[in-house]
């Protein structure tokens, strides 16, 4: 752990108050990256559209996933489901994005079947820096949904059935118990999922690299854990890239602390 993640790390930090191109000696500069940083509108851009991918991803696939995990609780063939689902998540990131790339193409399958079934001229969905992030959200859920599902059908089966017969003798549909009883106690389980996927939406990198080649139109894709790859392996200024290393590692810091911070207010470990 010392070797492969303080190490890295410590370096990191001390690098950030540097400049290095990879060769020669490291020459101090102070806060200098950071101001470069924070006052790059190409960085700011990265933040926004990290934040947005996040904002859209979490409640969306979240919500989506509860809502699958409950209508397959009671199906005998959910187990054929769960792999359906669960496919994307142990494909590679990689070739999830090269297979939606080509779906999403002008001419591809998707973009095909809104021309032919409903005589429309489909937007460009890559092309268009209004819709390319979209496109990033829309296969970042479609990718992730399947643990989720798996997650939260897990957490909804752990639900004693006395509780919910009981709520049943007392007149409660299933909209009230799945509200009022399943929702408050599976609250643990969304409460990780939550914070691994919001983790996770910081870190999207090789969907947006793959599915809108480097970015996107006008950086309308633009992550920070690509500005960093980009600032750092592509012109190689890594004591830039170090500076927004840090600024992401507290800004998921701070984040996350939010989130622990409503722990207590929003999370029943009582069953």
């Amino acid at each position: 752990m010392v070797v492969f993640v303080m190490i890295p790390f410590a370096l990191t930090i001390a690098l950030s108050f540097g400049t290095w191109s990879g060769l020669g000696p490291i020459r101090w500069i102070g806060l200098a990256n950071y101001g470069d940083q924070l006052s790059d509108p190409v960085f700011l851009r990265s933040i926004v559209n990290t934040f947005v991918i996040a904002l859209v991803t979490v409640p969306v696939g979240l919500g989506a996933s509860i809502v699958v995990a409950t209508m397959l609780e009671k199906l005998r063939t959910r187990a054929l489901y769960l792999v359906m689902f669960f496919a994307p998540v142990v494909t590679s990131s990689i070739a999830v994005a090269m297979i939606w790339q080509q779906m999403l193409r002008a001419d591809g399958l998707i973009s095909e079947a809104l021309a032919s079934m409903f005589g429309i001229t489909p937007p460009d969905w890559l092309g268009d820096p209004r819709l390319a992030l979209l496109a990033v959200c829309a296969v970042a859920i479609w990718s992730s949904m399947g643990l989720n599902v798996v997650i939260f059908l897990a957490g909804l089966k752990n639900i004693p059935p006395s509780v919910l017969e009981a709520a049943t003798v007392d007149g409660a549909g299933p909209v009230s118990q799945f509200f009022r009883i399943k929702m408050p106690l599976i609250s643990p389980v969304i409460f990780y999922s939550t914070i691994v996927a919001v983790i996770s939406s910081f870190q999207t990198f090789d969907i947006v690299y793959v599915l809108t080649n480097d970015a996107g139109p006008d950086n309308a894709t633009r992550t920070m854990v690509y500005h960093i790859y980009d600032v750092g392996y592509r012109s190689a200024k890594f004591g830039v890239a170090s500076a927004a290393s840090v600024i992401l590692l507290l800004i998921t810091l701070v984040v996350t602390m939010i989130q622990l911070a409503a722990q207590k207010k929003l999370v029943n470990y009582d069953l």
